[in-house]
């Protein structure tokens, strides 16, 4: 018997074993509020725990007004600098935001002219993946996920660095910013050989040092490599607008977490890698574009609000798309009035879709957006305000942009492991102990049974 006919004919087994798990580990609700034990290390309004300290980036969503903290529209810093701020800056200078935001998060100061050149120029230098890394590495046994081809990948460069557990600052700075210019290559590469295997073309395009990090992803991306300067504004905003989002999020609290362990820079980002694949994390904007494909076939008039609003209240119903009881793209964390990234996004979203002849769907979006929040407010009893988040018009850009969807959470890696690497750093400066939360045991002591008396 193969080893695959033994899983098959073991399946029953398992099923019967899964059974007992399902039985055995549920723990009753109410407890936590008896213990009081801040479940996913949040209170019962929902905000974090403070869990540490961080210089890197911080997320406003409320504020105190005679002592009592009232929510507000949301604001995202940047080592203290607004994102709005920094995205009007290099708007209005029209060029790349990308590499100077990741300057800015590693370094903590804005670059000025010269800095930011030699910082490109670095970064080009360390985009550079060998021959047999892509043959035998990303070409071999390609994944369907982006996501684990990314991670299979980060921790095989564990073997090709000679000083791979060296945790000192210059070095981990080093692994950093090389992981920062190698994720967009093991992104497209890593799709082109799913791609290849699915008995389509094989694009293996090497990235253009004098491109910006967006513009090598189109470029490389594209079968005919061409791009206008509109969609690689809209992709170099995307990356910034998702490079960072405070300590506090999964991934980057998995990067604390595994950095406090001492361990290696290859496997603390696979760890924030695994994070941000989950669909509660990083996969939210692909719901997005399905929820919307489902909502584009069942309303025929996209302009009848009364329509549209049957629609979203059947989605809270769980009577419609995939039956969760969800608006995806709807509701935050943190934020409740609005979230800044949406803003800032909306902004530059109506001119690509005039550019790509999607402004009947650009209107839609705004439109569900305004709706949304109605019908989620007269459906739901909750304890803050909804807004759309980023990843409401974050699948809609990429579609424009003719990336799959299989790229969308890479692209959110790409954009992430800038504040990743950030908060590693900073962790590896400023802890000498190991996170460890505790956890409150709640079963009772029994007696063991020997065997003989075991029923």
């Amino acid at each position: 018997m193969s080893r695959y006919d033994y899983a098959e004919a073991a399946c029953p087994l398992i099923d019967d074993l899964a059974g007992i798990c399902k039985q055995e580990f549920p723990i009753d609700p109410e407890l936590y509020t008896k213990y009081d034990v801040k479940r996913g290390l949040r209170d019962l309004n929902g905000k974090g725990v403070l869990a540490g300290l961080t210089n890197i980036g911080n997320v406003v969503a409320s504020e105190m007004i005679d002592g009592v903290s009232v929510p507000c529209e949301g604001r995202l810093y940047y080592r203290g600098i607004n994102v709005e701020d920094l995205v009007s800056g290099f708007a209005q200078d029209d060029r790349p935001g990308f590499e100077e935001t990741t300057y800015l998060l590693l370094f903590g100061q804005l670059p000025n002219q010269k800095q930011l050149a030699e910082f490109q120029e670095l970064l080009a230098s360390l985009r550079y993946l060998p021959a047999i890394f892509t043959r035998d590495v990303i070409m071999k046994a390609p994944s369907d996920n982006m996501m684990n081809t990314l991670a299979k990948c980060v921790l095989t460069l564990y073997s090709y660095d000679s000083r791979a557990n060296d945790i000192s600052i210059s070095n981990v700075l080093r692994q950093c910013m090389s992981l920062i210019s190698l994720f967009p290559l093991i992104s497209v590469y890593g799709y082109q050989a799913y791609h290849f295997k699915a008995g389509e073309s094989l694009i293996i395009r090497q990235p253009k040092k004098e491109l910006s990090l967006a513009e090598n992803i189109l470029y490389m991306l594209r079968e005919d490599a061409k791009f206008t300067p509109l969609e690689a504004k809209l992709l170099d905003l995307a990356l910034v607008l998702h490079a960072e989002h405070g300590g506090g999020n999964n991934s980057t609290f998995t990067v604390h977490v595994v950095s406090s362990s001492g361990t290696d820079t290859y496997s603390a980002i696979a760890a924030a890698l695994g994070s941000l694949k989950g669909p509660k994390h990083g996969g939210a904007n692909i719901k997005v574009c399905q929820m919307f494909d489902d909502l584009m076939e069942h309303v025929k008039d996209w302009e009848d609000e009364d329509e549209l609003r049957a629609y979203l209240r059947s989605l809270l119903h769980k009577e419609g798309f995939d039956h969760l009881g969800l608006i995806y793209g709807m509701g935050h964390a943190v934020y409740s009035i609005s979230d800044p990234r949406a803003k800032v996004f909306k902004k530059f979203v109506q001119k690509l879709s005039v550019e790509k002849g999607r402004e009947k769907e650009y209107e839609l979006y705004a439109r569900v957006e305004r709706l949304a929040s109605e019908v989620i407010a007269s459906e739901r009893r909750i304890y803050k305000g909804v807004c759309a988040n980023v990843d409401f018009y974050s699948g809609f850009v990429y579609r424009m942009l003719g990336l799959p969807e299989k790229l969308f959470t890479p692209i959110f890696a790409i954009a992430r492991i800038s504040g990743w690497s950030a908060h590693r750093i900073e962790e590896l400066i400023n802890s000498n102990k190991i996170i460890r939360p505790a956890y409150k045991a709640i079963v009772d002591s029994r007696a063991y049974v020997p065997m003989k008396d075991r029923i």
